[in-house]
């Protein structure tokens, strides 16, 4: 894309945050604590979550990116070996490396100032390869342009996601948000209505 999405201030979830990250992932958040970039359609498509989740166990993910349709456009370029590529300028580009190590480290220190996990790494393979772009693009929609290198290349050979409108409707269960249509399924849960298919789940 030409132009990325422009960075959106952290907010803590609202129900409707929350039924669309449901809707998206195909279960409930996970150490949840805050919307760390919002899509251009209103949607959130990066969570920010706890370094440790609710049973104590580590999740160093701390940028998880939750967008199907984000998600999908990512899972290709990895299959069409972007990520190897990266890897390689990597070890051939001392600029690029050293860029890359400050992301890394920047994403540290902002796990840290949430909680210290001693002995895990930051994610998405940094400081030395490319693990997961998905990482690495939620990273960059967190944290702004000019923060993580690769992040960046990344979201520019996305296309934009949001393009089509919203990936998915979430419906409040008392209607008492405005702008909300009420369809309330069995046992009280949330209901939904996903425009282009069904959502993605994937492991950090």
């Amino acid at each position: 894309m030409e132009t990325p999405p422009p960075q959106t201030e952290s907010t803590k979830p609202t129900d409707a945050d929350i039924a669309a990250f449901e809707q998206q992932l195909g279960r409930p958040p996970r150490g949840l604590r805050a919307i760390a970039h919002r899509c251009p359609c209103g949607n959130p498509d990066v969570v920010e979550t706890q370094p440790r989740l609710e049973d104590g166990t580590p999740f160093p993910t701390t940028y998880y990116l939750t967008c199907p349709r984000a998600a999908s456009a990512i899972g290709t370029l990895e299959a069409n070996g972007v990520m190897k590529e990266m890897t390689a300028r990597l070890e051939t580009d001392p600029g690029l490396a050293g860029a890359y190590r400050a992301a890394h480290e920047d994403y540290l220190s902002r796990r840290d100032a949430i909680e210290v996990l001693e002995g895990f790494p930051s994610a998405g393979g940094m400081p030395d390869r490319v693990k997961c772009l998905h990482v690495l693009v939620g990273h960059s929609l967190a944290a702004g342009p000019g923060v993580n290198p690769l992040g960046d290349e990344a979201i520019a050979m996305l296309p934009e996601w949001w393009a089509k409108g919203p990936c998915v409707t979430p419906c409040a269960p008392t209607g008492e948000d405005e702008g909300w249509t009420v369809d309330e399924g069995d046992g009280g849960h949330f209901a939904f209505r996903p425009l282009d298919g069904p959502a993605e789940g994937r492991d950090a």
